[in-house]
């Protein structure tokens, strides 16, 4: 049986109990904390909970998490978010992570490919959009690579230790 967002490189999935231990190293780096809103460690009983009570219904909790595998072994290579969803007006805030240990192989283009083609024709959203800070060239390369364009600067937009970052508003209209 074919998996719906999938093809031969990724899969895109509802969150397991299983993935336990990839969000626990995934939630306590601190250089995505900068992107997450995030501001302190995560324990794993929270996370554990979090698993355990997720619901990945888009309509009743405006947000999806969609763990990124490896389709041929399964193994979890990082994350696609889809948050804000406002099914009005049919758009959503994209946040996309790739593991550093799968960088550079993919895995990111493979998996946004995959995440539009859902959020197209299975969600019917007209729009996604992200929020990339102008020091992630590569979020921004990819994101270009799909037909993202920038729609606005954010001046002083998030905080990252001492120093406070530009980021750039993309988005993506079909």
């Amino acid at each position: 049986m074919k998996k719906v967002i999938s093809n031969d490189i990724v899969t895109l999935r509802s969150l397991e109990p299983t993935d336990l231990e990839a969000l626990y190293k995934w939630e306590n780096d601190c250089w995505l904390w900068t992107v997450s809103n995030i501001m302190t460690p995560s324990p794993k009983s929270y996370l554990w909970q979090y698993l355990q009570n997720y619901d990945s219904d888009i309509y009743n909790t405006r947000q999806l998490r969609l763990m990124i595998t490896l389709t041929e072994t399964g193994e979890p290579a990082g994350t696609v978010d889809l948050t804000n969803f406002d099914p009005f007006n049919n758009r959503a805030e994209l946040g996309i992570m790739v593991d550093k240990a799968h960088e550079g192989k993919g895995i990111g283009d493979e998996a946004l490919k995959l995440t539009i083609g859902y959020v197209r024709d299975y969600l019917g959203l007209f729009q996604l959009y992200a929020l990339v800070p102008v020091s992630n060239t590569a979020c921004a390369t990819l994101l270009k690579k799909h037909n993202f364009t920038t729609a606005g600067l954010l001046k002083k937009w998030i905080n990252h230790g001492a120093e406070v970052h530009d980021v750039e508003l993309m988005q993506l209209v079909f």
